[in-house]
């Protein structure tokens, strides 16, 4: 048996961080907005005729045999979020696993968790586990705080299972997917996706807002408060189709954002933003956590390919800000296929 899973990355507009467990309890209304693009985490699971399990991934260069599953549960992996998985799902045959990203290392767009979901829907597929998308975001997000080993939100896996745009409302009685629904067409000619070449670890930075927030410093709540209005405004903006708005609003999230940690900006992302402004950029942010990694930025009307020019001579990756309709996607193929090398 062969199957193929793909799940697309997010790009988030306001709201991020504050989706992390318990932060948004402390700020009623928490939301955060994202939209789903055509930038995708894939992986290939084959059966194998022997009890080896082979991991390998495409973008590190990294390929790992075990014997088999015990092996593979006392060893140490060089690739821990396939090892955590496979274990998870107990597979009763050998298995062979590649792995490959569109998404830049660091991007800030959630390609690990987009990573994390194709890998759970492929390895449900292939074990014959019955997973609901609620049970295989429940799986992908526990173990990928198991790797990291450090808290994780919430708002990555929701548009890498069902694509489109979204606001996740964070609330007491649990989190909620609302889809917004957009003019796919219209949002896509007014947003640049750029990767600034410099990669980041979002979970050191998250981890150190965090951390302020819990000792209870005064003004990363003070920020986390006005993060939360702002992501509450944007969605109403976007669902008005207010433009000038949601380049406001874009504005005023950065700027919150940056005030929480001070190595969320660099003088790379600094200058890319306000070099492209004669260009047509209104407003932008930096993807994810920040501290590198990729920037969004909404342009005027018509600018958008002047924008991409200008960041590509400042030695930028663009990156197809195309909205992916539809989140994860398994695709299996029964004729009986067996490994052994």
């Amino acid at each position: 048996m062969r199957i193929e899973a793909r799940a697309p990355a997010r790009v988030d507009l306001a709201g991020g961080t504050v989706d992390i467990w318990p932060l948004y309890l402390f700020h009623p209304g928490a939301q955060t907005v994202n939209i789903a693009i055509r930038c995708y985490a894939s992986c290939v699971i084959e059966t194998r005729a022997d009890r080896r399990i082979v991991l390998s991934s495409q973008d590190q260069g990294l390929r790992e045999t075990w014997e088999n599953l015990t092996d593979l549960s006392l060893g140490t992996s060089q690739l821990p979020l396939l090892r955590e998985l496979v274990m998870f799902f107990e597979p009763r045959r050998g298995l062979t696993i590649r792995t490959s990203s569109q998404i830049p290392a660091g991007a800030g767009l959630g390609g690990s968790s987009a990573l994390n979901i194709a890998l759970c829907g492929a390895l449900a597929r292939v074990t014959g586990k019955r997973c609901t998308r609620s049970t295989i975001l429940e799986i992908a997000k526990n173990v990928e705080a198991i790797v990291i080993r450090v808290p994780t939100g919430w708002q990555d896996y929701y548009p890498a299972l069902y694509g489109g745009a979204n606001a996740i409302h964070l609330e007491r009685d649990g989190v909620k997917r609302e889809r917004l629904p957009l003019p796919f067409s219209d949002v896509e000619k007014r947003f640049v996706l750029c990767y600034t070449g410099q990669p980041r670890n979002s979970a050191i930075n998250n981890w150190e807002v965090m951390k302020s927030h819990i000792d209870n410093d005064e003004r990363v709540l003070k920020n986390f408060d006005q993060i939360t209005t702002i992501a509450s405004q944007m969605r109403e903006a976007l669902l008005a189709r207010d433009w000038n708005d949601v380049a406001e609003l874009l504005a005023l999230e950065w700027e919150n954002r940056k005030r929480n940690f001070k190595g969320i900006s660099t003088p790379r992302i600094d200058r890319m933003i306000e070099q492209t402004r004669k260009q047509g950029t209104m407003a932008a942010k930096v993807c994810g956590a920040g501290g590198g990694g990729c920037v969004v930025f909404m342009v005027r009307p018509g600018t958008k390919l002047a924008v991409e020019h200008a960041l590509a001579r400042l030695g930028g990756q663009i990156i197809n800000f195309g909205i992916a309709r539809t989140g994860l996607e398994v695709h299996a193929d029964q004729t009986e296929r067996t490994r052994e090398a």
